[in-house]
């Protein structure tokens, strides 16, 4: 994802460019009410017939991940719908629009078997590609993992289940198959999923912990941030939770808990109550916001900017319960080289 500020911007680059697990399409959400003149009919047939662009395996594993419900119950494919069923679905809805190349590019997969990919991602790596990035991606990436082995590789079938932005480091978990898929969907739908995210953010943020409310939605004038709305006028719900780590007297380490899972939404959060996150370009972070007006202080934020050129944010902790096994999988990823290094530098400033 390209960090450039243009104020206008076509919707194709805006996607590409703002994307989250609950605002890019990766689910989908169906309600659908069954016709009093409906006959008997299975129901992965009947639900073709609203999603003709899906496979009937496709509906088959989301059934079986427990993703279709009917009058508040799963069902299995071959459940016959009735008049006046009330048909609730979560599909899912990776991108398609582009073809996946294998790329062989070096990335860190710290846990796989033949449901699943967890993977530490380096920052400066987009996702998926997209309008702008083609190529680098971490899908192209484990596209070549993927055929090297001898695996399935159709990721624009298969694999995201969620996202984190191109700057921000961390934890992903990636499905290699429609079940997985759909099984490890519902948990991020439904925020089951465990996550905390390391943050460094301007300013000696008063309290050792507290939570941040405001619904997240689109700037009305620069279409590249995500602000919040207090009085709830426009859009989403957001909750994040978060506490404090350490303190560098003009900047904080946080951990921060996402209640739900919005577009930039710790980015956003942090900025609203006064706590930008640092060298967050984006969001105004990248000048000295918190200080001392001397040349020394200066000279030594722009050097920490240098050793960590990207906004502050890790994606530290992933946690959810496995496809198949059904057990619960936690993963850690230690904090990356340049947020180590920022720190190193801010204990030292202090100690002077």
């Amino acid at each position: 994802m390209s960090e450039e500020n243009e104020e206008f911007l076509d919707e194709e680059v805006l996607h590409q460019e703002i994307n989250d697990e609950e605002s890019s399409g990766l689910y989908e959400h169906l309600n659908i009410t069954v016709d009093k003149n409906q006959e008997p009919l299975r129901i992965d047939k009947f639900l073709l017939i609203f999603r003709q662009n899906s496979s009937r395996n496709k509906i088959s594993q989301t059934c079986r991940a427990g993703n279709v419900v009917v009058n508040g119950v799963p069902v299995k494919q071959n459940y016959r719908v009735k008049p006046g069923d009330q048909i609730s679905v979560l599909l899912t809805h990776p991108p398609r629009q582009n073809i996946i190349i294998p790329q062989d590019i070096p990335i860190n997969i710290v846990y796989e078997d033949d449901d699943v990919v967890v993977v530490d991602k380096a920052a400066g790596m987009v996702v998926h590609p997209g309008h702008g990035n083609y190529h680098s991606t971490l899908v192209n990436a484990l596209a070549f993992h993927f055929e090297k082995n001898g695996q399935k590789s159709d990721l624009d079938r298969v694999g995201l289940v969620h996202r984190i932005d191109k700057d921000t480091s961390g934890l992903l978990v990636i499905a290699k198959n429609e079940y997985a898929l759909s099984f490890l969907a519902k948990q991020f739908f439904e925020r089951k999923t465990k996550r905390l995210y390391w943050a460094f953010v301007w300013g000696n943020v008063p309290n050792e912990e507290g939570t941040i409310t405001g619904h997240i939605g689109r700037h009305l004038k620069n279409r590249m941030q995500m602000t919040v709305f207090e009085d709830g006028s426009l859009g989403k719900h957001a909750v994040t939770h978060y506490k404090v780590i350490e303190r560098f007297r003009y900047i904080t380490w946080v951990e921060c808990k996402l209640e739900t899972g919005r577009t930039h939404q710790i980015r956003a959060h942090f900025k609203h109550i006064g706590h930008t996150l640092f060298n967050d370009e984006r969001y105004e972070g990248n000048h000295i916001l918190k200080g001392v007006n001397l040349p020394k202080y200066k000279q030594f934020v722009k050097n920490v900017f240098e050793v960590l050129p990207r906004h502050a944010l890790h994606a530290h902790t992933l946690g959810f319960i496995h496809p198949t096994t059904k057990k619960e999988m936690y993963f850690e990823s230690p904090m990356p080289a340049d947020m180590e290094e920022a720190v190193k530098r801010w204990r030292n400033y202090l100690e002077q």
